[in-house]
């Protein structure tokens, strides 16, 4: 059951089995997720001691160095009134923060008085809606195409309307007339042959593309819990692993979204208990948007997508 921004997982991990499945497979493959218990406007997580209260408002202003929003936040209903208060962040969600942006979030209190926000999502109107829309077209198109949802190579990829690691909204036109090198991870993947390995991957394609002089040349990587990965933790995660970002997106934005991302692409995600098992997914896009190549599992070189990108 999906749970708009509710949703969440419990302590989260990769299946230590990874294996190459066959897109086609993936794609008829079933995902399975849980969502979160709903009890009386909080949301209680699985695992989770604290109390979580959802929170929308406007960001009035920033400290970087603090890891702290001032935030005009509305009346969160049973627990206080509308106001203006402090609130700690993490790193990367204090990092794409901006003064005079809406967000929601879910705030947590602690027991020495001062407050939390976590799951920070950009909450304008103008780039929500756009997300939405996005989300709804890619939806209608997975239906419409059935038991064919799977692109094959010489096929298109589908339109796309997903928020980056800075909390901009990508869609899937931007790429057009630029060849686009696009994977899946999540940030919380802690077996090292899978996600961290294929982000490494990456960031070789990455380094080997500018040393061959390819040219118009964009990296993708879209992650496989959006629940838990909001543009702050992508931010995050980029910035400790040192992605160079000038032409390197990392991707997230509603859960239904990435679900039928995955189901065209030929990605597996399925929630077994706690464990978040998954396919390693790794495509080539050309300039027409259309897939040049693809390599499943993670026995595949930097060096064989790179030959194939336009000098």
């Amino acid at each position: 059951m999906w749970v708009g921004a509710t949703w969440s997982l419990g302590l989260v991990a990769c299946s230590q089995a990874e294996k190459s499945v066959d897109g086609r497979e993936a794609a008829r493959a079933t995902t399975t997720v849980a969502s979160a218990p709903v009890q009386a406007g909080r949301v209680v997580e699985k695992g989770a001691a604290a109390e979580r209260y959802p929170l929308t408002g406007v960001i009035v202003s920033v400290d970087l160095a603090k890891k702290v929003l001032v935030v005009f936040h509305d009346e969160i209903k049973g627990y206080m009134p509308a106001m203006t208060m402090e609130f700690l962040v993490s790193s990367g969600d204090a990092a794409v923060a901006k003064a005079g942006q809406k967000i929601r979030a879910e705030m947590i209190p602690s027991k020495a008085g001062d407050f939390r926000l976590e799951k920070i999502w950009p909450n304008d109107q103008a780039p929500t809606a756009a997300v939405a829309a996005g989300a709804m077209q890619l939806r209608q198109d997975t239906f419409t195409r059935g038991k064919n949802a799977y692109r094959e190579i010489g096929e298109a990829i589908p339109d796309f309307s997903l928020y980056d690691q800075n909390g901009g909204v990508v869609q899937s036109g931007r790429f057009r007339g630029k060849m686009v090198m696009i994977n899946f991870i999540f940030t919380r993947c802690p077996v090292a042959t899978m996600c961290p390995a294929s982000t490494t991957k990456m960031i070789s394609a990455q380094t080997l593309a500018a040393e061959a002089g390819a040219k118009e040349i964009e990296f993708v990587s879209i992650t496989l819990e959006p629940a838990y990965d909001t543009p702050g933790v992508l931010k995050e995660y980029a910035v400790a692993r040192g992605i160079d970002t000038r032409n390197f997106s990392l991707l997230t934005g509603p859960e239904a979204a990435v679900r039928d991302l995955l189901t065209q692409f030929g990605v597996i995600a399925e929630l077994k208990g706690d464990l978040l098992q998954h396919t390693l997914t790794t495509l080539l896009i050309g300039e027409d948007g259309k897939i040049v190549h693809r390599a499943d599992g993670s026995a595949w070189e930097p060096k064989e997508f790179v030959s194939r990108m336009r000098r």
